[in-house]
């Protein structure tokens, strides 16, 4: 291992272990949540299909600011997405306002985003979101895990790993669903696992579509793992509905 690797792995133990808010999950079976971030369009169009023709929902982690841009990822949602991924029953989380990292944004400039990302949703949009909150980027600093989770229902991260049997609601786990068939192997990896563990496994992805960016999935890879999380006898759920489940320490 480099010498890059190992502080890289020292700081994700050290931000793993401080600023925690600990809680159990009171559920007897195994639970696989499916997320989206940003989010571009084809994360409901054409993933949001799936999960629907699956008889399951997911949640979006949504950074209000991009609505209407079209970025690398394609086009970003549009005011009338949001209203149709909450009349479908998803679940509408936040993702700062502007789509920040938290690595080059001063604290009361980042908790000023989250801020203005949630009240923009329900506020100024009216709508029902969430308080569960994912970190652009991925990126978490020691002081913001701390500070933001004052504003939030959970805050999820990109560590890959399962969650459970307590869960640090401030940096949830979580395992991307990047690229195409040829990532079934590893992700059926981790749905076996989980079952096995009866553990929380969520899943993240961002646009759904036949050549996606290098931060999203085929159409394929998504209905295949859809298909074997059902088949794990996992209870598939939003973020919204495991964090109802769980008792804080």
């Amino acid at each position: 291992m480099s010498l890059r690797s190992k502080l890289g792995s020292l700081r994700r133990a050290a931000l793993c272990a401080v600023a925690r808010r600990d809680a159990e999950i009171r559920c007897d079976l195994p639970l696989v949540s499916f997320s989206f971030d940003d989010f571009p369009r084809t994360a409901l169009t054409v993933g949001g299909k799936i999960l629907k023709d699956a008889g399951i929902r997911g949640t979006y982690y949504t950074a209000a600011g991009l609505m209407d841009c079209v970025n690398a990822l394609g086009p970003q949602f549009r005011r009338d997405d949001l209203h149709d991924l909450l009349q479908e029953g998803h679940e509408l989380g936040s993702h700062t306002f502007s789509h920040v990292s938290a690595s080059v944004t001063g604290l009361a400039d980042y908790c000023r985003e989250v801020l203005r990302g949630y009240r923009t949703l329900t506020e100024s949009l009216g709508l029902n979101a969430s308080r569960n909150f994912s970190y652009p980027f991925g990126e978490v600093t020691f002081r913001v895990k701390k500070y933001v989770a004052s504003n939030t229902q959970s805050c999820r991260g990109i560590f890959g790993g399962l969650n459970g049997p307590v869960v640090d609601l401030n940096l949830l786990y979580a395992n991307s669903l990047y690229g195409g068939i040829e990532q079934l192997t590893p992700a059926k990896a981790l749905l076996d696992e989980n079952a096995r563990r009866k553990s929380w496994l969520i899943f993240y992805t961002h646009d759904v579509q036949p050549n996606p960016s290098p931060y999203g999935c085929t159409p394929a890879l998504l209905e295949q793992i859809v298909r074997a999380a059902v088949r794990s006898g996992a209870r598939i759920a939003t973020i919204a509905e495991v964090t109802s489940l769980m008792a804080v320490r």
